[in-house]
């Protein structure tokens, strides 16, 4: 009998914790869920956080801090930011040689990514706006389109 009534309170837990569990995402759904439609920059954004979470995050890490003398930072990086032509080039068509980020001097081969115009744009405007970065002009297609080697 103390067997059964065991088993009767511990169904009747999971279920409850079931129950709460799926009405806690539901709800999460809805606070999260924004009514507000997303600009054409967020959504680029957003499309380019997948990007660098598929090509880029290997070197230049979560944090965009990259690895000292490697790979450079991205965050708070005066080569992204001042070089804006250089950075699509190398987005759009890899990287080899010297450069001076910081500061520091890297020398490093970065592969061409294979990246569409339209991810350049989208991985450049994530990167534009994260971690430190605050540029007010973003990125266009006209513009990685004219980028050439």
């Amino acid at each position: 009998m103390k067997y059964y009534a065991g088993i009767c309170i511990f169904l009747f837990f999971i279920g409850h914790v079931s129950c709460n569990s799926s009405e806690k995402k539901d709800t999460e759904a809805l606070v999260t869920t924004s009514t507000q439609p997303q600009t054409e920059l967020e959504k680029s954004i957003s499309r380019g956080a997948k990007v660098y979470k598929d090509y880029c995050i290997q070197c230049h890490l979560p944090s965009g801090k990259g690895i000292k003398g490697l790979y450079p930072p991205l965050d708070g990086s005066d080569w992204l930011t001042d070089k804006r032509t250089e950075s699509i080039h190398a987005v759009k068509y890899g990287l080899r040689g010297e450069i001076t980020v910081n500061g520091e001097v890297y020398n490093n081969i970065m592969l061409p990514l294979g990246l569409k115009d339209e991810q350049v744009v989208d991985v450049m405007n994530y990167l534009m706006h994260s971690w430190s970065n605050t540029l007010s002009e973003e990125v266009t297609l006209e513009e990685v389109k004219s980028v050439t080697k």
